[in-house]
């Protein structure tokens, strides 16, 4: 998954060469604890607190749905059937991951192939797991069948009127399963733990075309009547269905654009590059193993940049900007083919092995197709971001490999260090061994994993026999646990540089010294990612004068590019430069995506006047966003109002 191409944080001009290692213990203290949470790690490596179920007594091999699209009444209805695999002679239960599911029937499928009802139990909800759904199976049954329908509210569904789509005609739905949103939709053992196949049947209105994360056809009639099937073994976090008026348009002859007719030649043209990037990832990190790759452009709701879901990448619309700048987005969620769909976490606890990996096999692409430059400068943004993020979040987070108990959701994990940290780390890895050494490791490791989920410690183990043990005197196993158990950026770290930033640095530097603004020649060429270093070095406030200098020079307030009016609005917002404040609402009513309008909610909120028009836009504006968003805001909201009251008072 990819939450943004350029994360969140409004980032002073933080220096490119690295982050602070503050928050680490000294070098001997360090090695000891690291090699303690090594050892704890490994305890608990294969624990999935975020799941009810219990793998290790039966598994899901296969899942077959029968689901109807009821646009009216925001559900699915119908029933899963697992074929299971009991490893436990003793077991005689089968636990499930349900939420905000109405549970109808259970049965069981006898050794005659006839069905029996069985008894089953639906516990209380617990705000962030859900409802465990305990079924009753003395005779071990083969197959069990649950029918069953979902809520309107449903977390990982979003449900869209059709004045909320481009084409104003007809509704859409979309799932989000990541992280464990798939039990909102299907009851599962919701856990990468467990790896599956699967078949579906889904009925829907006539003029709606329905997609999967598995073999969708492109020539498919759209009939309201559809069939999928997934044989590859995929965990629950990978299980995505789409529905709404979608058309096709090829790229190359294995992969393609699906999107609302108005909006699939314009994405076609700007994710021209997919098959290039589908070659290079091929020759460093071996063959594509998913047969097909399409990009399925979702509504402006949608809460992520992307979403990796296997032969269907979920992607928004905020990325398609007209030059191609911000298609590392594609990048990142086809590498998710190799690291994540491919070899996979086998805990949200390891997020770093999925996003962390991917990031790192992205801007190897990014940078075999479109050059050094522009590979290192998504490196500076996105450091200078984590560098932004460990003053503030707390070091627990701040590791690779988090410790049981650390996150409550595994929503709220730390993303700078999941994505950037993890990506930092292969670098260091690359850095030490060389890319003759380092990109055959990396290809072996896609290779030897491939379809499995694995934890950190196992990671490791890999690592060491084949890395530090084969090239002696390059990397030692302190550097290792340092990298994946402490808090903080080793020092170690290497450093990247970009030409192009220091240019940009020159010219804000100018501007704010004596008010020249930038060459008119020199500002046409340059990238998303160089306007956004150059918002990004701002001091935290400018006057409404300077504020209103740059806007009449580069029309920043109305920007149709999300990545820069994410940083505009909230400088705009401290500063009291309340000409931005409409184009502010607009840009946060008409997007969905979390990393893109949540700093400007940030900011609104820390003023009464600021408040009244958060309040007043999400009030205009949560129809459509997904409910990630509507949470995510809800909460911003509600902590600042608690604020501004203080305190209930003691009874």
């Amino acid at each position: 998954m990819r939450p943004s191409i350029l994360s969140l944080c409004l980032v002073a001009a933080l220096a490119a060469a690295g982050c602070s290692r503050d928050a680490t213990a000294p070098a001997d203290t360090a090695t000891k604890e690291a090699a303690v949470a090594a050892a704890d790690q490994k305890a608990v490596a294969e624990v999935d607190e975020y799941s009810y179920s219990e793998p290790a007594k039966v598994r899901i091999n296969d899942l077959a749905l029968e689901l109807k699209v009821d646009f009216d009444k925001k559900e699915l209805a119908g029933s899963a059937t697992y074929t299971l695999d009991w490893t436990d002679p003793k077991a005689t239960q089968l636990i499930l991951d349900t939420r905000d599911i109405t549970i109808e029937k259970v049965v069981g499928e006898r050794a005659d192939g006839k069905w029996d009802d069985l008894k089953f139990a639906l516990a209380d909800k617990d705000k962030v797991l859900g409802s465990k759904l305990t079924i009753e199976t003395p005779q071990r049954n083969p197959r069990i069948r649950v029918t069953y329908h979902t809520s309107p509210d449903a977390s990982g569904l979003q449900w869209l009127t059709p004045e909320m789509t481009q084409g104003k005609k007809t509704p859409f739905m979309f799932s989000q399963s990541q992280q464990i949103h798939a039990r909102s939709w299907v009851p599962l053992q919701d856990t990468p733990q467990v790896r599956f196949t699967y078949t579906a049947h889904v009925t829907s209105p006539q003029d709606a075309m329905v997609l999967m994360s598995a073999d969708n056809d492109p020539k498919a009639a759209r009939d309201g009547d559809y069939t999928f099937k997934m044989p590859q073994k995929i965990p629950s976090y990978l299980l995505a269905i789409a529905a709404g008026d979608l058309t096709f348009q090829p790229i190359s002859d294995r992969a393609g654009v699906w999107a609302e007719p108005g909006m699939v030649k314009k994405a076609t043209d700007e994710f021209a590059d997919t098959d290039k990037m589908m070659q290079t990832a091929e020759r460093l990190y071996g063959p594509y193993r998913w047969e097909r790759y399409d990009i399925l452009v979702l509504p402006p709701s949608f809460p992520y940049g992307g979403m990796e879901n296997p032969r269907l990448t979920f992607a928004t619309p905020t990325v398609i900007v007209g030059d191609k700048s911000l298609v590392s987005l594609v990048a990142h969620e086809l590498a998710h083919s190799w690291s994540g769909n491919l070899v996979t976490f086998s805990t949200p606890k390891d997020g770093w092995l999925n996003e962390g990996f991917t990031s790192y096999v992205e801007n190897r692409i990014v940078e075999d197709l479109y050059g050094k430059e522009a590979a290192d400068m998504e490196k500076v943004i996105s450091r200078n971001e984590l560098a932004a993020e460990y003053k503030e979040i707390d070091p627990k987070l701040q590791v690779l490999a988090l410790r049981p108990g650390t996150l409550a959701d595994p929503d709220g994990a730390s993303s700078s260090t999941v994505y950037t940290k993890g990506a930092w780390f292969l670098q260091f890895l690359e850095e030490r061994y060389g890319r003759d050494v380092f990109d055959p490791f990396l290809k072996e490791y896609f290779n030897h994993f491939a379809f499995q989920s694995i934890p950190t410690t196992k990671f490791i183990e890999y690592a060491k026999a084949n890395l530090l043990d084969k090239h002696p005197g390059k990397v030692t196993e302190a550097e290792l646990d340092e990298w994946i158990y402490q808090p903080g950026v080793p020092a170690s770290a290497p450093k990247t540089l970009s030409p192009r930033f220091d240019a940009v640095d020159a010219a804000r530097k100018a501007w704010l010294d004596n008010g020249t603004l930038p060459a008119a020649d020199a500002t046409a060429k340059w990238s998303t990612q160089e306007w956004v270093h150059f918002i990004d070095g701002m001091p935290e406030k400018l006057s409404s004068e300077q504020l209103a200098a740059l806007d009449k020079a580069y029309h920043f307030t109305g920007t149709p590019n999300g990545e820069i009016a994410q940083r505009w609005y909230p400088l705009a917002v401290r500063s009291g430069y309340g000409q931005a404040n409409t184009a502010a609402a607009e840009f946060i009513s008409r997007v969905g995506r979390r990393k893109l309008i949540m700093p400007t909610y940030a900011e609104l909120v820390k003023t009464p006047d600021g408040l009244k028009l958060a309040e007043t836009t999400f009030a205009k504006a949560r129809p459509g966003y997904h409910p990630i968003t509507t949470a995510s805001v809800e909460e911003t909201i509600a902590k600042a109002k608690q604020a501004a009251t203080g305190p209930a008072p003691a009874k």
